[in-house]
């Protein structure tokens, strides 16, 4: 009772394709692939992009404790 003959999975498919024809479970075959090759372009172009965004050069350029940095700061408070 647990799994199905082969029969039994054949006469689902003759029912599915009775009920939607077959051009319709194309039509809906090759949209699922076109999904599902989209997406995974944009995983890649996705991971390129992370590839790209992290150089070695291009490390974290945060200021650490034990810099001093000298320079003009502005004022940005408005006097009234």
């Amino acid at each position: 009772m647990g799994s199905f003959s082969i029969w039994h999975w054949l006469v689902v498919l003759l029912i599915i394709v009775l009920v939607f024809g077959t051009k319709k479970l194309r039509n809906i075959g090759q949209d699922l692939g076109g999904a599902v090759k989209g997406f995974k372009e944009g995983m890649r172009d996705a991971e390129n992009q992370d590839a790209t965004a992290k150089k070695p050069d291009q490390l974290d350029q945060t200021p650490t404790a034990g810099h001093t940095y000298e320079g003009k700061t502005k004022d940005h408070s408005r006097s009234s």
